[in-house]
């Protein structure tokens, strides 16, 4: 069963900086969709970017692009989420999430198998 646990969400004024964590254990399958999604409070919940473990593709919602990256740790099975600029329209709960379809990935739906249970992200004006 894989299992992902996040970790680095908070509070940061609008045009700071936060990066979430998120520990991945018990992958079955060498290669892997992983990404973060979010859902704010009455909306539905968003793909943010996704990344294949190997590296070989990575996919950014057009709201965060150029602002968030997402990159991997191989060594530590840790895939992070680099967020820079940010905007109040970026607070939500943040979720780590993976999937053995690596077809998931390009699409940024939320139709994972397996997910975190969520970081808090508040971005003040």
């Amino acid at each position: 069963q894989v299992q992902l646990v996040e970790s680095g969400g908070g509070s940061a004024q609008a045009g700071g900086s936060l990066r979430l964590s998120c520990a991945a254990s018990g992958y079955t399958r060498s290669r892997n969709c992983v990404g973060w999604f979010r859902q704010a409070p009455g909306k539905e919940r968003e793909g943010v970017a996704t990344m294949i473990t190997d590296s070989s593709g990575t996919y950014y919602a057009g709201s965060v692009k150029g602002r968030f990256t997402i990159s991997q740790d191989n060594a530590k099975n840790t895939v992070y989420l680099q967020m820079n600029s940010l905007k109040p329209e970026d607070t939500a709960m943040y979720y780590c999430a993976a999937d053995p379809k690596l077809w998931s990935c390009g699409t940024l739906s939320p139709d994972f198998a397996y997910w975190g249970q969520g970081t808090q992200v508040t971005v003040s004006s």
